[in-house]
């Protein structure tokens, strides 16, 4: 029935083609073998293999693909080592559907997402208090306008471009615009480290 529900979500996206489905994590390592799609959306409770071990073996057998971890459970053992292993995100089933077609969208383009809970988890838990850290994060943010700084806080913050864009009373766009501008400027590949690089500069309120 999950399968069938994540099908539909996709399928419903012109820009998406579900190329295969497994049961297990054996025949999904399989199936990325085969058919090397852009990305792989793994459950990480699946029998045989689970879905952190099927992502272990796919970076090796395909590693142009990207694998999208998604759970009921947000325990940071599992965020922490789906991460660590190459990841390119990792998504709460009872989160917004929405989020699906975000995730798979950003790990095809290269990129990485966070649902909003998993986001503030990975923040407070990487982004440890270490004075060196502090200051090189600082000076990175520095050279931000104080509007980028803004969009940069929410962004450790866990908030997705829409919610920025509400935030701060701009269009979207302008929201995407800032975001890219921010990655540029900071030089970091994606949201995920950005998000820490704030939580590091003091951005982000510790909790």
């Amino acid at each position: 029935m999950v399968r069938a529900g994540v099908r539909a979500i996709l399928a419903a996206d012109p820009d998406i083609e579900v190329v295969g489905e497994a049961a297990n994590g054996r025949d999904a390592v399989e199936l990325v073998r085969r058919h090397r799609p852009a990305v792989a959306l793994l459950d990480i409770r699946m029998p045989e293999l689970d879905g952190l071990g099927a992502a272990d073996e796919i970076r090796r057998v395909a590693p142009e693909t990207a694998v999208l971890i998604m759970t009921t459970f947000d325990e940071d053992a599992y965020v922490t080592r789906a991460l660590h292993g190459g990841a390119s995100g990792f998504l709460l089933k009872t989160g917004d559907p929405r989020e699906l077609l975000l995730g798979v969208r950003a790990a095809a383009e290269g990129g990485a997402y966070l649902s909003p809970p998993v986001a503030h988890r990975v923040i407070r838990q990487l982004g440890g208090p270490r004075l060196q850290q502090e200051i090189a994060a600082r000076e990175h943010v520095d050279a931000l306008s104080d509007r980028e700084r803004e969009v940069l806080a929410l962004v450790g913050a866990g908030l997705s471009n829409a919610e920025i864009a509400r935030r701060l009373h701009v269009v979207e766009g302008t929201v995407k615009a800032y975001v890219s501008a921010v990655l540029g400027r900071l030089g970091v590949k994606n949201r995920v480290q950005a998000a820490i690089l704030a939580y590091e500069a003091g951005l982000v309120e510790r909790s």
